[in-house]
């Protein structure tokens, strides 16, 4: 792990602690690493619940409750289903926040439309709107990976902060 995935992780857990919370990922493209990143750092049991690597789009459906036809129509790797991923996520644990990454690490599977690189996030936290965004990242295969790994926790690290000085008087 890069420190800069060692940094967001350790910044990360020190402020869902200071929020009560806990977090889960539901990964695809990544495969686990973001669930890596956060348990990497001592203490991440107090504020890591659990992680759902739905690599297929079948584990998405039976493990995070998507439907079928929402994958079918938009494809595994867009917002929507990025959005349903982080929503699953949330009612399957008992998190407060959730962070999904769907996208083409390479070095296959990439279209016209949706290139390798491509990853989609969204961020969900309870009683929020969901946030999604898609990106686009240069490189091989690991690199891809890495650069979705630091996005993911740099959104996820902006929104418990964000819950942080809005809680404050």
């Amino acid at each position: 792990m890069n420190d800069t995935i060692r940094s967001l992780a350790s910044q990360l857990g020190r402020a869902l602690l200071a929020r009560d919370y806990m977090v889960t990922a539901a990964e695809s493209c990544t495969g686990g690493l973001v669930a890596a990143a956060m348990t990497d750092i001592a203490g991440s049991s107090g504020w890591f619940e659990r992680g759902f690597v739905t690599y297929s789009n079948h584990a998405k459906v039976e493990m995070l409750g998507i439907a079928a036809d929402l994958i079918e129509t938009h494809g595994a790797v867009s917002e929507e289903v990025a959005r349903a991923m982080a929503d699953g996520a949330l009612l399957e644990s008992r998190a407060q926040i959730a962070v999904a990454i769907t996208g083409v690490a390479g070095p296959g599977g990439g279209t016209r439309d949706k290139p390798v690189g491509t990853v989609c996030f969204a961020w969900a936290e309870m009683e929020q709107p969901v946030a999604s965004e898609t990106m686009h990242f240069d490189g091989d295969r690991e690199q891809v990976r890495e650069q979705s790994v630091q996005h993911a926790l740099g959104g996820l690290l902006l929104r418990a902060l964000a819950g942080s000085k809005a809680a404050e008087p």
